[in-house]
């Protein structure tokens, strides 16, 4: 391990080879905030936006909360990656993000991704209000402090309570229409939280080698495939029956418990054939654990579309 690790600059270095030009550079620093991981965030945000106010949501209100949570999960997303600079630089899948390519300095992605938290934090607090301000900033400081300094390579519960961090845009939402926080966004805040365990440990099946590498206790590295598999079920199962509970607590009409019981349905199908394939004899790649992890992508945004097309009808 320490063979491989020799190679990685100490924290706090600022060597970096700088891009050839200024297109490269904002390229660069756009990647440091994982735009596929905030297009995901977005897609439960605004839903819930469409729930809260029980149709249309207020233009402005929508618009600044989109924005300014953007950057709050792009902050977020930038510091993450100052933080885990030494093993994206080992992973085959980081290892192309630019502080592992050194594209942009240490310092540069640490500065960026600290302005990018102010800016987000003041610009909720203004634009739209403080509570969705506390519950942004709160994001951002649990998902670097608590999940990517703490729980990442310490736990095999890295990923079920880092989780959060990415439950809280859900709330963000509601907050940003209400100004408070009721029961509806706990009821999908808890889809989101039991939905992020087995989404990210088929992804770690895939990539096993890549944590094992770099010692990071993703359950796929340090339990069976059978384990994992099991508890992906019962994860399963937990995000279908959240999903229900918010037909009764938010009073939708017929639509959204239909969608939701036919795409959890579908889910669990899937769950249920990785078992399967297990079963049959089938191990690493021949298990087939991205065809879950797809399928769980397009679950969680037809849910939050059913539920913004479900707030539109009621």
């Amino acid at each position: 391990m320490l063979t491989k690790m020799e190679s990685v600059p100490p924290l706090g270095t600022a060597a970096a080879t700088a891009p050839r030009s200024l297109g490269a550079l904002v390229r660069a620093y756009v990647a440091l905030t994982k735009p596929r991981v905030i297009e995901l965030l977005l897609i439960t945000t605004l839903p819930v936006m469409f729930l809260a106010a029980r149709g249309l949501p207020p233009l402005w209100t929508a618009l600044a909360t989109m924005v300014f949570g953007t950057l709050s999960a792009g902050s977020a997303n930038a510091l993450n990656c100052y933080i885990d600079r030494d093993i994206d630089k080992t992973m085959r899948r980081t290892r192309r993000r630019p502080l592992a390519k050194s594209e942009v300095s240490p310092k540069g992605a640490l500065v960026f991704g600290v302005i990018l938290g102010v800016v987000s934090t003041l610009g909720l607090g203004l634009s739209v209000n403080w509570l969705a301000a506390a519950l942004s900033l709160g994001a951002i400081l649990f998902y670097v402090l608590v999940y990517s300094m703490v729980l990442k390579r310490r736990t095999v519960q890295n990923i079920v309570w880092g989780g959060i961090a990415g439950c809280m845009p859900v709330l963000i939402g509601w907050a940003g229409i209400t100004g408070s926080l009721s029961w509806a966004p706990v009821a999908l805040f808890g889809v989101v939280f039991f939905w992020t365990p087995p989404h990210t440990w088929t992804l770690a099946m895939r990539y096993r080698e890549d944590y094992a590498s770099v010692d990071v206790p993703m359950l796929p590295v340090v339990a069976s495939e059978r384990r994992v598999v099991r508890e992906a079920i019962a994860y399963t199962w937990a995000t279908v029956i959240c999903s229900m509970l918010l037909w009764p607590v938010a009073e939708t009409s017929l639509l959204y418990p239909i969608v939701a019981a036919v795409l959890g349905a579908s889910c669990l199908w899937e769950v249920y054939r990785l078992l399967g394939r297990l079963n049959a004899g089938k191990t690493g790649v021949d298990l087939r654990p991205m065809r879950f992890f797809h399928w769980s992508n397009i679950y969680l945004a037809l849910l939050f579309l059913a539920v913004a097309v479900d707030s539109l009808l009621v």
